[in-house]
């Protein structure tokens, strides 16, 4: 028998292959509402798996509207009906945090949101999915993945002073790319591993859904036991003489503080080359590095010391177990009486639903995991990356400050420039002959879709609501101008970001025919299936496209035409190819009973 990966082996298929499988948690979020009302439409009724799944009321905790405050009272409802036990209230810690609660080695893991992937620390598999995928897994108790193809990484010596798991993470990013892991599981060996937390693995596995990754895992080692508090424990890894896609190695000790510059995550410095540029704004927390340690880390970083006047320093504990901890250890007081205003455990500043918005011309520096524009709930902002210990000094400098005792004066080796952060003039009309021509626009991000702070007041199930809001983040004209039968031409890693399904809803009630692509973002593709939306990756046939051709997709035989061009693309697998002729995954499964 064939040695196999770690992903290989949990899902029991060759890389490539389709497999269906029953998760062992689900998770949800603020979202459930938006999953209830899809999982109706499907003709559910009794969630199938309520035993299995995890509900966590955290990205607009505590809720800032009255229409948000009904959704939650709408959600503890509902999970008192279905006899859901595992449900954490407002206030209780943010998901990913949670499911450390509950993740065990060797199991399968799939969550409405993209960050799913933090579990991967306790050796799941673990992996980001929509919301009308959740819903599906709600009625028939199963799902559908692709086994993965792996990167293995490698990992020697130890992290020196003033060096963190973030800009690990960080340099990985910068090395790869934003796409460089795109659907692949990621996978940690080597000595290096043992010298890493929980917490700073949870770090790096948070990080894999910014390389376009499916999942990282870690293995199921002495450090992950004595996390629960067990002597040995049983899980599942690799074997040797694995097939690998790619093998990196990282000499730990080599690293250095980075940060990631606006607006991109793999516009990755060393931090020595953008020290000194000002700040208005930091923020230390998310599910990114909001754990103890990491709150820990800043305290000490900030003791004694005083944030700069006129600097906004916020901080959101990952629970409120997280919370309670801190405040009993004394590292809450510290950073109060250094400045920071501490928020309840919440996603909120993270992607702008909360606290702490910044305002217009704004530098943020953030542990949080992206910086896209307007991530935060401001468009005319700027979101830099860093860990907590980089954030903690700079609040106290007011400018991007090293926090190694002796500052280098390094410079990253790899560079992966910026798309351009486009914006289309209201008037300027993309369309000529039912095709919208963005082949040049690369890493076109979910929030650009379809804002993140509007994700909770439109919900994804009334794509009539969201048909407004749709791409106004680069191009105002198109939900204006868009119709039936039209066809999309995009460039390279289309649909990063968040496991916002609201952009695939609305472009398929929008009656899109095709969108045709260099590359896709993996969740952005499961959610184009599960809406009814052709998907098409044709790099090829992209760079042949010229404004004004005629462009023609023929699904079933995989065939493109692009003016005079033809071009072939390997066609869906049967199952999924019903999907899209039922126009997605609601209709699929009404079909099914």
């Amino acid at each position: 028998m064939s040695a196999k990966t770690f992903a290989e082996k949990v899902l029991g298929g060759v890389a490539g292959s389709i497999v269906f499988r029953q998760p062992d948690i689900v998770l949800s979020h603020d979202n459930t509402s938006s999953i209830y009302k899809t999982f109706r439409k499907m003709n559910g009724e009794k969630i199938v798996i309520p035993d299995r799944l995890l509900v966590v009321l955290d990205h607009n905790a505590p809720p800032t509207s009255a229409a948000l405050a009904t959704q939650y009272q709408f959600i503890r409802d509902m999970v008192k009906d279905q006899g859901i036990k595992m449900f954490y209230d407002a206030g209780k810690g943010i998901c990913h945090q949670i499911m450390s609660y509950h993740a065990r080695p060797g199991m399968i893991i799939v969550g409405s949101d993209s960050h799913t992937c933090t579990a991967g620390a306790f050796n799941a598999l673990a992996a980001g999915i929509d919301r009308t995928e959740t819903a599906g897994i709600w009625k028939r108790g199963e799902t559908w993945f692709r086994v993965p193809g792996s990167i293995k990484i490698t990992l020697y010596g130890k992290l020196p002073e003033g060096v963190f798991a973030k800009d690990l993470s960080l340099w990985i990013i910068g090395m790869i790319g934003s796409a460089g892991a795109n659907y692949m599981s990621i996978e940690y060996h080597g000595p290096g591993v043992k010298t890493l937390s929980i917490s700073e693995r949870m770090t790096l596995a948070n990080l894999a859904s910014e390389m376009g990754a499916k999942n990282a895992v870690f293995p199921p080692d002495e450090i992950l036991a004595s996390f629960y508090g067990e002597k040995e424990i049983r899980g599942i890894w690799a074997d040797e003489g694995a097939h690998y896609v790619r093998e990196l190695e990282i000499r730990l000790d080599e690293l250095y503080p980075l940060v990631a510059a606006p607006h991109q995550v793999d516009n990755v410095h060393a931090l020595a080359e953008v020290a000194g540029t000002p700040l208005n704004e930091g923020l230390i927390g998310t599910c990114t590095n909001g754990r103890l340690d990491d709150l820990q880390l800043a305290a000490r970083y900030i003791d004694g010391k005083k944030v700069k006047e006129g600097f906004q320093l916020l901080v959101a504990p990952a629970s409120r177990k997280i919370y309670l901890e801190a405040m009993k250890d004394g590292t809450i007081e510290t950073l109060v009486e250094a400045g920071a205003n501490i928020l309840s455990p919440s996603c909120g500043p993270c992607l702008g639903t909360g606290q702490g918005i910044p305002a217009d011309g704004y530098n943020v520096i953030s542990t949080a995991n992206r910086n896209f524009l307007g991530r935060m709930g401001n468009k005319n902002a700027s979101i830099y990356l860093a860990s907590p210990a980089a954030v903690a000094v700079s609040a106290v400098a007011g400018v991007i400050t090293d926090p190694r005792p002796h500052p280098g004066h390094e410079t990253f080796p790899y560079r992966h420039e910026p798309s351009p952060t486009l914006t289309i003039p209201e008037g300027e009309n993309r369309r000529m002959n039912g095709v919208w021509n963005y082949k040049e626009v690369n890493d076109l991000n979910t929030d650009q879709m379809f804002a993140g702070n509007l994700t909770y007041n439109v919900l994804s199930s009334d794509p009539q609501a969201i048909l407004p809001h749709l791409f106004a983040g680069f191009d105002p004209g198109f939900s204006k101008n868009v119709k039936p039968g039209d066809i999309i031409i995009a460039g390279e890693n289309f649909g990063c970001g968040s496991s916002r399904e609201h952009p695939s809803v609305g472009l398929a009630y929008a009656g899109v025919q095709a969108v045709i692509v260099k590359s896709v973002n993996r969740i952005f593709f499961r959610s184009a299936v599960n809406q009814g939306l052709v998907l098409i990756v044709q790099p090829d046939a992209v760079e042949a496209y010229q404004p004004g051709d005629k462009v023609s997709v023929q699904l079933d035989n995989g065939t493109l035409l692009i003016g005079s061009k033809t071009f072939s693309f390997a066609p869906l697998p049967d199952k999924l190819m019903e999907i899209i002729h039922k126009k997605g995954l609601v209709n699929w499964m009404k079909k099914e009973e």
